[in-house]
């Protein structure tokens, strides 16, 4: 089984800053991937040829299960509110999404606490703090199953919190989430945060280890792939890199398990 995340960026390239909705087909397509953890996905966005970029990644993939789930409805950076669940399908939104070529048993939808108003935030290459305003932060876990062997494992996908502290608290809130579900537990995604403070919110194992922003000169590991295993039947690594793909300013992950 290959695992992979990747923050797709709403599929623009960095190069000629542009959406082409053929590349990211292909691009998806690539990584060849069982089970697939996408962020910054459109649906319905001018930017990206009002394309559904999860069903098209489904396509590619030939992923018979696949959900797209809302964490803002609108365009984001001009008018948006938080989805709560009940967009229509043709409506305009932006979010995460989860797909998988294995059945899958079950879905859950996970809506995390938002930053409550405006905070400073220092970004790279700035001097001085800017006001910013949060995005909502959500999460999607799936019970894949393995036909060839009928064992369940539960995956998630999210993408997390730029603000510090608060990306933190969010992590730490999934993570008691998935303690309910049937080990082994797979979180995938960017959570916007470097390797030890994953592992001081969460105290899952990391499958993979490799700098993954920004894209041209990796120098920071904020895109993984965690597991909390069983303990009597741990998951095991064939193989496990970073991937540089024509689009996004974030590589992508995959992991293959024996």
């Amino acid at each position: 089984m290959r695992l992979a995340t990747f923050n797709i960026l709403h599929g623009r390239s960095l190069e000629d800053d542009r959406v082409d909705v053929g590349r990211y087909a292909a691009a998806i397509a690539s990584l060849d991937a069982d089970v697939v953890a996408l962020q910054e996905v459109d649906r319905s966005q001018e930017r990206s040829a009002r394309a559904d970029l999860t069903a098209v990644a489904a396509e590619a993939l030939d992923a018979g299960e696949h959900r797209f789930v809302a964490a803002l409805s609108g365009t984001p950076g001009a008018t948006w509110m938080a989805a709560t669940g009940q967009e229509q399908p043709d409506e305009a939104a932006y979010g995460i999404a989860l797909l998988s070529r294995f059945p899958v048993r079950s879905w859950e939808v996970v809506r995390l606490p938002s930053v409550p108003c405006t905070v400073p935030v220092v970004f790279p290459g700035q001097r001085r703090p800017k006001l910013v305003r949060d995005e909502p932060r959500v999460a999607v876990v799936a019970a894949v199953e393995d036909p060839s062997t009928g064992r369940c494992l539960t995956v998630a996908s999210t993408h997390l919190s730029f603000v510090p502290g608060w990306n933190s608290w969010q992590l730490r809130r999934l993570a008691r989430t998935l303690r309910r579900s049937p080990a082994p537990v797979v979180l995938m995604g960017d959570l916007n945060l470097e390797p030890e403070a994953v592992r001081r919110s969460t105290g899952m194992r990391p499958l993979v280890r490799a700098d993954t922003f920004p894209v041209h000169a990796p120098e920071r590991q904020l895109d993984h792939v965690l597991v909390g295993d069983d303990g009597a039947r741990p998951l095991r690594v064939h193989d496990a890199r970073a991937r540089r793909l024509p689009l996004s300013d974030h590589l992508a992950l995959t992991v293959d398990l024996d």
